[in-house]
């Protein structure tokens, strides 16, 4: 399994190639982790690997030299490996974003876990492994996303800011036609701006649940229709 230098500049090469077609895809959609972050992770695992190749290699010749020593240094081709995978896991919780009810990076995170897999299979020679996972990890990245967003809607937490004459009636008519167009109310606050000491006016900022499916801004044009209500902001 004794490398030379060739084999060795093909693996890192091809490192630097898989790392930095999976990284594109995330610096284009502007992701945390990006080009260069998923080269160098990739990279890293593929010289972990090689460093772990030449390391068995040196053990296998000091044991062929001394016999009695083939209880004493023990070969373990994974061991330097799992560490990788457990090191970049930290990497990948850097990515991971917790906003407002909303959690963002998981994706990314996972690109840099499989990105040091992959780097680990370039390092032991696993060029098919390498190649035809980095495909598919394309694919999914790309197609796969596309087809998610025509066909799984997912729930999104929005704020509108909703300005109203100061009519208890209309209140309970905001609240019903959202909840009629699926829109979950999850919070309501509300300004009272007075004139005089008389309340004429009511801001009231609405957090909702949407489902992916609703085209939000078509349900606030119908809304707007209704001339007591002053002005609709999405915020």
């Amino acid at each position: 399994m004794t490398l030379d230098i060739k084999e060795i500049i093909v693996r890192l090469i091809l490192a630097v190639i898989i790392g930095g077609v999976i990284g594109y895809e995330r610096e284009v959609k502007n992701r945390a982790a990006g080009f260069r972050t998923h080269i160098l992770v990739c990279l890293g695992a593929t010289i972990v690997s090689l460093l772990q190749i030449d390391i068995g290699n040196k053990a296998i010749e000091i044991i062929e030299k001394n016999q009695n020593l083939s209880e004493v240094i023990k070969i373990d081709y994974g061991r330097l490996g799992s560490q990788v995978i457990t090191g970049v896991g930290f990497i990948g919780a850097g990515t991971i974003m917790h906003n407002k009810g909303n959690i963002k990076g998981l994706t990314t995170a996972a690109t840099l876990w499989i990105v040091s897999c992959l780097g680990l299979s370039i390092g032991m020679g696993e060029y098919y492994i390498s190649i035809f996972g980095a495909i598919i990890i394309v694919i999914i990245l790309v197609f796969l996303k596309r087809i998610e967003n025509k066909f799984i809607s997912k729930n999104i937490i929005q704020k509108l800011g909703i300005r109203y004459c100061n009519e208890e009636n209309l209140k309970l008519e905001i609240q019903k036609y959202l909840e009629n167009k699926n829109l979950k109310i999850k919070l309501v606050e509300y300004l009272l701006e007075k004139e005089e000491g008389i309340v004429k006016e009511v801001y009231a900022v609405y957090t909702i649940i949407k489902p992916g499916y609703i085209n939000l801004e078509k349900v606030l044009i119908e809304l707007q229709n209704n001339k007591k209500i002053i002005s609709i902001d999405i915020i």
